[in-house]
Parts: C-alpha cells; structure tokens; sequence
C-alpha cells in the first residue's frame, strides 16, 4: 500500500512532541525530521491551518495545538469502560489514599486512559495518554499474562526488554515466568520496575466474553505501604475490578 509522503511527514513532526518536549524550533524540527527548512515550514502552516499546531507569538517556537484535546476527549468519551470504571477508580482511591489507573493496550505498550489522583499519592510520573512497558509495569504485566498464547507470542516477537531500573524484567525467559504467576494468582505487582521508590498493583478487567480487555491498578510509594498494607490494596483492587467486570456483563 502507497504511503503519502506529506502526511506521513506531518505525523512524524507530531509525534516529536511528548512529556519530555513540548515545544521545537523550526530549526530543530528541520534537524530531527532530516528536512530542508522550507518543507517542514510548509508542513507546519498546514498542521496550524488545522490547529493541530500553533506558534508562540513571543519564541516563535511550535507547540501541539487544542485540536488534539477536543479529538482525545470525543474519543474517550465513547470508551463505555471509562464511564463504568470511573466510580471504582474514584472508590478505590478514595478508601486508599493511593492514585488509581485505568489501561488498556494498545500495540504493544499500555496506555493510560483514565487516572485519580489519591490523597497521600506521590505518583507524578502518570498521565492519561502515556504510554507503559509491558514488562517493567504491573498494568503490562496484566494485559500480556491473560492475552491468548498466539496473540502472546505476536506481542513477544522483537520485544525489546528496556532496562528502567535494577529490578527491571530484561529477558523474555524471565518475563514468561512472570506471566505465568500473574495469572495463577489473578493480579500483578511491578516492584520497583518501572520507576525506583514506586511499586503498584494491577488487575484484570474482563468484558462480557470473558476477555481481559483492560487493567485497573493502584500505585504506592514503598517508602508509605509496607507489604501488609499491599496485601489490602490488592484485596480492594480485586474486590473494584470485580465489580467493573461485572458491570461489563462478566460472569464467572
């Protein structure tokens, strides 16, 4: 299939921009992009014309524009998931003082599409948009353990174990035996994985034929939540992801 050069150029120049960096130079989007300055430029004034960016007035630097919020929340607004999951995660975090999650998958990453902040959370790193290992994130873990074994190894095939901390999962060997555990015991931990001083619990959420489609998770600080106040997160995690599963027409 023929892929159109000009359109394929203007999303990669949107998908430069992330948590890490929000604004560019045409310069510096010249540079990254490997194009002359005159066909980013053109490219740009379309993407502004679309407001799917804009230039500040002031640095003359380009930012993504509002555009991307209004299409993000029309498509969250149709995810029944996150309408039926929003009271848990609100209950959840409510009753732990923790910051709750709602992910789903999406290639082969996590995606967060819904969030609440807990009380005594000191969890920064998260955002409804971002993207989440597989590996290194109790969240991933759910979502791989209780995939079908082909849709398994299609995921696994290239897989590239990132190293984000010292406890990092970084093999596949390793990471199959961790799956094989999610699902024997129904829930995922990621202990320091994913972010050093973090360690949260996920599980899965089943729809009505009986697939895990999504995962709910809270996520502590070990320095806060010793092992036996995690045992009790992970007994209202399972009680709420029960209850969402529930809502979506599962039955054990």
């Amino acid at each position: 299939m023929p892929i159109i050069q000009a359109l394929d150029r203007a999303l990669k120049i949107i998908d430069l921009f992330d948590e890490h960096r929000m604004e560019y130079k045409l310069s510096e989007i010249s540079s990254a992009m490997n194009l002359h300055k005159s066909t980013v430029h053109a490219l740009l004034k379309t993407l502004q014309t679309h407001h799917y960016i804009v230039q500040d007035e002031n640095s003359g630097k380009y930012r993504l524009g509002m555009r991307f919020v209004e299409k993000g929340q029309l498509l969250l607004n149709h995810f029944d998931i996150r309408e039926i999951a929003r009271p848990h995660l609100r209950a959840l975090s409510a009753e732990t003082g923790q910051t709750t999650h709602l992910v789903i998958m999406d290639g082969k990453e996590g995606i967060y599409i819904d969030k609440v902040e807990g009380h005594k959370a000191a969890i920064r790193y998260s955002r409804i948009g971002r993207r989440v290992p597989l590996h290194s994130s109790a969240v991933g873990k759910v979502l791989a353990a209780f995939r079908p074994v082909d849709e398994q190894k299609q995921m696994m095939a290239g897989y590239t174990f990132v190293k984000h901390t010292d406890k990092t999962i970084d093999n596949l060997e390793a990471f199959m035996e961790e799956l094989e555990k999610v699902r024997e015991q129904g829930y995922a931990i990621d202990n320091e994985e994913n972010e050093p001083g973090v360690r949260c619990a996920a599980a899965p959420i089943y729809n009505h034929n009986g697939q895990a489609i999504a995962a709910l998770s809270v996520s502590t600080m070990l320095a806060h939540v010793d092992d036996d106040e995690l045992a009790h997160l992970i007994e209202l995690l399972a009680w709420e992801k029960s209850e969402i599963s529930r809502q979506l027409g599962y039955r054990i």
